[in-house]
């Protein structure tokens, strides 16, 4: 049964599924989550009909406004693409690197069917409900770099209660 975890963000809470065929990614995302690394991170990149991200500590922090996105762990995941980008998965961000290994923290939500993505990210989850927040997300104001004017963030990530 894949893991559930629900995103709380100041905006209503998305719930989300992880997949169990990309071990690595759920794995780092599970203890991210846990150890409350995501709490007060803002979305910092917002693209509506493309995708939301989230994911960098700088973000944290209006006076590093300019470096958003640029920030996380020094780690990388090995890339595990197995999923196409669909409108409500969850995929790795990455830099530009040969091997497709994905950031530490920083991930995106596509608000769009992305298939120019597929083969290139490693999608890790699904959302099964809050779409409507994604929508909320996506329509926000962004400045020139997409970053929201009103800041949208994370308040925490925690398990899904089973029923």
């Amino acid at each position: 049964m894949p893991e559930q975890f629900i995103i709380k963000t100041s905006l209503g809470d998305i719930a989300i599924s992880l997949y169990d065929d990309t071990p690595q990614h759920r794995d780092n995302f599970v203890k991210l989550a846990s150890e409350k690394y995501y709490d007060g991170i803002r979305f910092h990149r917002v693209i509506e009909g493309f995708m939301i991200q989230t994911g960098d500590p700088l973000s944290r922090h209006e006076e590093k406004r300019s470096l958003h996105g640029t920030g996380g762990p020094s780690t990388r995941i090995p890339a595990e693409i197995k999923h196409p980008n669909k409108k409500g998965t969850l995929a790795a961000a990455r830099d530009n690197n040969p091997q497709k290994a994905s950031s530490g923290s920083q991930f995106y939500i596509n608000h769009a069917d992305n298939g120019f993505l597929d083969g290139q990210y490693t999608v890790f989850g699904v959302v099964d409900s809050g779409m409507d927040i994604v929508e909320q997300i996506a329509a926000v104001k962004t400045d020139p770099n997409d970053n929201p004017l009103v800041p949208v963030t994370i308040t925490t990530i925690v398990p899904a209660v089973k029923s």
